[in-house]
């Protein structure tokens, strides 16, 4: 063991999978970071909202003047957003434009993290994702920036996928 680093993964290897929830991946969740990878939807330069808090439920105990017990409640989740540079595809847009038509559809997804060698390190995956904003590029005839679209999902939770060798300390 003499040598060997675990360095921190780096933010900007990551991959995006959305499926229906529907089809036969959606259905039942996927088990593996290969299921997941198959499946991969496009490239995104940003995924933020990787989030879950819980507020303790207080109860103040008669006679205990000394504290204040808290005990687990509810998880609230934090949609997640993300970026990618305008392309010829309107996946993102038809996506959410879909419910607005009344024909939209929720899609399981998955964010997975990868390592230097390009596999997988980390997968959190995502159920009944709902596109809750699509926001179009910000066109500016004075700057030659990448054009970027974002889609914000709301969802019914998170977990996490076992990766083989990952997590190791």
């Amino acid at each position: 063991m003499l040598g060997q680093r675990n360095d921190p993964l780096l933010n900007h290897n990551f991959v995006i999978t959305l499926v229906d929830s529907t089809s036969a991946l959606g259905a039942a969740p996927a088990t593996s970071p290969g299921d997941v990878l198959s499946s991969a939807l496009a490239g995104f330069s940003e995924c933020s909202g990787l989030e879950m808090s819980m507020q303790p439920e207080e109860y103040k105990e008669g006679g205990n003047n000394a504290a204040v017990l808290k005990f687990a409640n509810r998880v609230t989740w934090a949609n997640l957003t993300l970026r990618r540079g305008l392309s010829v595809s309107t996946e993102l847009w038809d996506w959410h434009y879909g419910f607005v038509e009344g024909r939209g559809r929720r899609r399981d997804g998955a964010v997975i993290l990868l390592d230097a060698a390009r596999r997988p390190s980390r997968v959190w995956c995502f159920r009944r994702g709902l596109p809750v904003k699509y926001s179009g590029p910000q066109l500016n005839a004075t700057q030659n920036n990448v054009a970027i679209e974002a889609i914000e999902i709301a969802h019914e939770g998170i977990f996490q996928l076992p990766v083989a060798g990952a997590g190791a300390i």
